[in-house]
């Protein structure tokens, strides 16, 4: 206890004390020890600490892959607000073209030539903006898949970490019955969650 307050120590906690501080006494225990070679104890403390390093990478990947998907998302958004402005500015001049249409159509002969360069280039202005208003589209699309991508190996990254935190959980319980099956089981799940973690990784 500290002058400050106190911290309580887990089961795990106890466990991977004793395994630093009384691994003379773990060693005189025959039904613990495997000959010549580490304890029960030391060993499932180990492979906690490597599991719950790789959990802590897994967790860091996640967050990462998370805030990517949001700005790939947002990206999506502005560009799809850029490309309605452009088909709004388009639907302006096809109106002013029809309006240009009709004068032509109705103004005298020394007026007509005038009106028709108008109808010209409203449409090469047209062409222009339409051409604009799709490769934004494009654009849009681009960073809505980049953004599910990201969503998706979010959620690889999330199901490894969550499996390796089993793992860690079966090793505390394990440390605390003895029970070779249940250290067998805390191996198993760690070697799921690293085949999740692989999956993430690829983008599987």
């Amino acid at each position: 206890m500290s002058g400050h307050g106190f911290h309580v120590h887990g089961p795990h906690d106890h466990e991977l004390e004793h395994a630093a501080s009384g691994g003379s006494h773990a060693q005189g225990e025959g039904s613990s020890t495997h000959a010549g070679g580490m304890s029960m104890t030391g060993k499932i403390a180990v492979c906690t600490a490597v599991i719950a390093t790789v959990g802590a990478i897994f967790s860091y990947m996640g967050g990462a892959t998370q805030a990517n998907a949001w700005i790939y998302k947002n990206n999506a958004a502005i560009k799809k607000t850029e490309a309605s402005n452009q088909w709004n500015y388009f639907q302006s001049k096809s109106t002013k073209q029809a309006l240009a249409e009709f004068a032509r159509d109705t103004a005298t002969d020394d007026k007509r030539q005038g009106w028709q360069a108008k109808v010209t280039r409203y449409e090469q202005e047209k062409t222009e903006i339409q051409t604009a208003a799709k490769t934004l589209e494009s654009e849009a699309t681009r960073w809505d898949l980049q953004s599910e991508e990201q969503m998706h190996q979010h959620h690889r990254w999330a199901q490894a970490t969550t499996v390796l935190q089993v793992s860690i959980a079966l090793a505390a319980i394990a440390l605390l019955t003895k029970k070779k099956w249940l250290e067998r089981a805390m191996f198993g799940v760690a070697v799921a969650g690293l085949a999740v973690g692989v999956l993430a990784a690829l983008h599987i």
